[in-house]
């Protein structure tokens, strides 16, 4: 059960039947906690007042990374864990992850020596169990700038080489979901909690409003699991037995801007340092490059950040200083994404000296709580939160953590090994549906065995003429397969369009808009509401600063 159809049939559900574990919170974290659950036998339901990854899990730099810069912190046990976990990541999820090169350039007056930094990646490769295919090399200033031809070269002194892996981050929070689902998990989106209930001073259920129907339900569970991300200390407060003495939670904000590749004509992915100490990505994608991230303690809303000023101007600070030739200006950067991190404070003045690690906590109530944590370490958090959940309840119809080797959806039978194969096979058979073999390719590596589904939209007799047919089957696969409700979810979540390819998005917008109405049967409010809901969208990722291509 994942489509809007079924939406009214899971609030029954959810209403009406006592679970093993209620997580709240659809990020990766939370989607984490519901498969390995629901893996080992656990009735689970999951709820999100906001679309699925609708957080920081669709807004983050996109990389299942084995934390580099967690060697400057000495931070040995997190680099090692997460490196590991990168591996099965990786060959779980295949068709969203991807090993990316990465240039880290070396320069005389720089904080990388070339001793020190063929020293640290080693050590990397060696914590992070690197394949030895992907194993580091250190590069002449002559092979980084053949690279990168316009590199800085001022000082240069050469780069090392190693592999990180790039990731379509609301994407794998949707395969992790979908597979929970196959083992039986209801989840929903726009579902927000708005009270427990309590027997004893013991939380025993939390009361919950459908924010698209209204209706309220009451979903009980013999645990309830706060993995809320960002709105952490939001879920906290409702708890009315919260004796939290522990560690605050303190809100980053990472920003991230995107350049055509016309502009910015990097082909290979470049880490960089600047002036402050941080380090810069710098990230091909398709026919664009993203670049980010910035870091900085954050007091706004969560549920809607956005690139402010100062933010762009940092990062294009940061890549005039690294591309000297290229000149590069605001009226360049064609979209911008804002995401809000949650992280355990431990009293360090700077955000990005803040530790990833994650900590789990339980409250008098017995509401257990996850916060902080990496992407990279979802799998690895999940069984841990549910190890304590399996020990606490005694439940004995739990069987072991099953995720290490769980493919997830879309990744049934597919390893790195036979992938490509895969794709090539499917762009042949899809030229059939009349497709390009590119377009079909593009497919196939977005959705891996689900893409059969997606394609079967294109021997419908109604294409529409005001979408392109591979657009067109994948918007009807994202509402009848991954509970697409807006127009935002799709652009934003499903796709990707909305930080990659917003002309696409203006052009298609009223079609998209169109179809999704008529298919899930939006009210005239309902429609005018989800259109200005976009268009403010439309207007964050272009930046609210940014006028006829300049700043204001």
């Amino acid at each position: 059960m994942f489509s809007y159809k079924e939406r009214p049939e899971m609030l029954r559900l959810l209403n009406n039947y006592s679970f093993d574990v209620l997580v709240i919170g659809g990020g990766i974290t939370g989607a984490g906690i519901a498969l390995d659950a629901a893996s080992r036998g656990l009735s689970v339901a999951l709820v999100d007042m906001q679309d699925f990854a609708a957080g920081t899990s669709s807004r983050s730099t996109k990389l299942i990374h084995g934390g580099l810069r967690y060697l400057k912190q000495l931070e040995f046990r997190l680099v090692s864990e997460v490196g590991r976990e990168r591996e099965i990541v990786y060959e779980n999820s295949i068709h969203v992850t991807t090993p990316e090169r990465m240039l880290l350039p070396i320069y005389k007056d720089g904080p990388l020596g070339k001793c020190s930094t063929s020293i640290g990646l080693r050590i990397y490769d060696s914590l992070a169990n690197v394949r030895k295919s992907e194993r580091r090399q250190m590069l002449s200033k002559k092979d980084a700038l053949e690279l990168v031809p316009f590199l800085k070269e001022d000082g240069l002194l050469g780069a090392g080489y190693y592999v990180e892996y790039k990731t379509d981050d609301a994407r794998l929070v949707l395969e992790v979901i979908k597979k929970a689902v196959e083992y039986k998990a209801i989840c929903l989106n726009y579902a927000r909690v708005t009270d427990f209930v309590y027997e004893n001073n013991r939380i025993v259920a939390a009361k919950v409003r459908d924010e698209i129907s209204g209706e309220t339900i009451t979903i009980h569970a013999a645990q309830i699991v706060n993995a809320a991300g960002p709105w952490v200390d939001e879920v906290l407060k409702k708890d009315v037995h919260n004796d939290r003495k522990r560690k605050a939670l303190k809100l980053t904000k990472g920003v991230h801007i995107v350049f055509d590749q016309a502009v910015l004509p990097l082909r290979q992915a470049i880490y960089f340092d600047v002036d402050d100490g941080r380090m810069v990505f710098a990230i091909p994608r398709n026919n664009k490059v993203y670049v980010g991230t910035t870091d900085t303690f954050y007091e706004g809303d969560p549920i809607r950040p956005v690139a402010d000023k100062e933010d762009i101007q940092y990062l294009l600070n940061s890549l005039r200083a690294i591309f000297p030739v290229l000149s590069l200006h605001e009226h360049d950067v064609e979209s911008s994404w804002a995401g809000i991190r949650p992280l355990i404070y431990e009293k360090e003045s700077q955000p990005s000296a803040i530790s990833r690690k994650d900590e789990i906590w339980t409250s008098r109530s017995g509401l257990m709580t996850i916060a902080g944590g990496k992407l990279t370490g979802y799998r690895k958090m999940a069984e841990k939160i549910v190890d304590q959940i399996v020990k606490k309840h005694r439940f004995r119809h739990a069987t072991g953590c099953k995720t290490k080797k769980l493919s997830l959806s879309g990744a049934e039978g597919l390893r790195s090994s036979n992938f490509e194969d895969f794709i090539n096979r499917k762009a042949l058979e899809g030229t059939k549906a009349g497709l390009t073999f590119e377009e079909v390719k593009r497919l196939a590596k977005m959705y891996g065995t689900n893409v059969d589904r997606v394609l079967a939209y294109l021997d419908s007799e109604e294409l529409p003429d005001s979408l392109p047919k591979s657009l067109y089957a994948q918007l009807l696969y994202s509402i009848d397969y991954e509970m697409a409700y807006t127009p935002a979810d799709f652009f934003i979540r499903r796709t990707g369009l909305m930080f990659f390819d917003i002309p696409q998005v203006e052009k298609t917008k009223e079609a998209v808009i169109d179809i999704m109405g008529k298919r899930i049967g939006y009210s005239e409010d309902e429609r005018l509401f989800y259109t200005m809901q976009l268009n403010q969208f439309i207007q964050d990722a272009k930046g609210d600063f940014i006028e006829s291509g300049a700043m204001v």
